[in-house]
């Protein structure tokens, strides 16, 4: 999975994240009430809108669940006791494959 965030965009729909993540909108509305550190804000329709804070924390779930194989407790957990620590090596890890990608790119073309 991997989203590029656009710099001027405010907010992603449900249905741009489900695509992005590959899963189906239902989970993410699960993750929604499971996780506290998600915080969508509900338009006048009552659609979550995700601020890109809550793409990144959507990303580091999706990678401890369905990449790393924690269970929701044990990510809940992961993700209280070293949160910092954690989020910085994730985005590292996301900047380091963007970089690899673009990498790999420029070799296609040579």
């Amino acid at each position: 999975m991997h989203l590029e965030l656009n710099p001027d965009k405010r907010y992603y729909s449900m249905g741009e994240l489900a695509k992005a993540f590959d899963v189906n909108a239902s989970l993410i509305r699960f993750w929604d009430k499971e996780f506290d550190i998600l915080k969508p804000k509900k338009n006048a329709k009552g659609n979550r809108m995700f601020t890109p804070e809550d793409v990144k924390n959507l990303q580091l779930i999706y990678h401890l669940v369905k990449e790393r194989g924690f269970t929701l407790e044990g990510a809940k957990t992961h993700l209280k006791v070293g949160q910092q620590k954690t989020l910085d090596s994730f985005d590292i890890i996301s900047k380091l494959e963007s970089i690899k990608a673009q990498l790999n790119q420029i070799k296609s073309e040579l």
